[in-house]
This record gives C-alpha cells, structure tokens and sequence, in this order.
C-alpha cells in the first residue's frame, strides 16, 4: 500500500468524523445548510474511499467552502455572525 493512499484513508476517516459531528449539530440546530455541508463532506469522503483519489477530498473541502461564503453555515452560539 503506498503512502498517498494511507493519508487519503485518514483524511476520509477524518470527513467522516465531521460528518458524524454534523449530523448531530443538524438534529439540534436543523439548519439547512449544516446538513448541506455533512452531505458534500460525507459524498466526497465515499468517493476518495472507493476512487482512492486525492481529487474527491479537495473538491469537497472547495465547496464546503463556498457553502460557507455564501452565507449557509449555521451561526455561532451568541448569534453573531462573521
């Protein structure tokens, strides 16, 4: 096994934690675009999974964070927002 495909495993593994943490901020908050941003990271996670390709993991994180700037990520826990 080389060692490009046992980082991509641990970085999937990682989007598949936040996945997990998301989902559980989703069914306390239910906010759309928390359960938007579990989606892309989970998708991508299962596509580095079964592609073992860097690319998914990158174009995951890029449109997690244009979800971000487009203003659809939950507020913060004092209500302000950046």
């Amino acid at each position: 096994m080389h060692i490009l495909s046992i980082v991509i495993y641990i970085i999937a593994g990682l989007f598949i934690v936040l996945v997990v943490g998301l989902l559980f901020a989703y069914q306390r908050e239910r906010q759309p675009g928390t359960l938007l941003m579990a989606v892309i990271y989970g998708t991508s996670a299962g596509m580095a999974i079964a592609l073992t390709s860097w690319v998914p993991l990158v174009a995951g994180f890029v449109l997690a964070w244009v979800i971000k700037l487009m203003g659809l990520e939950p507020p913060s826990r004092n209500g302000s927002q950046n």
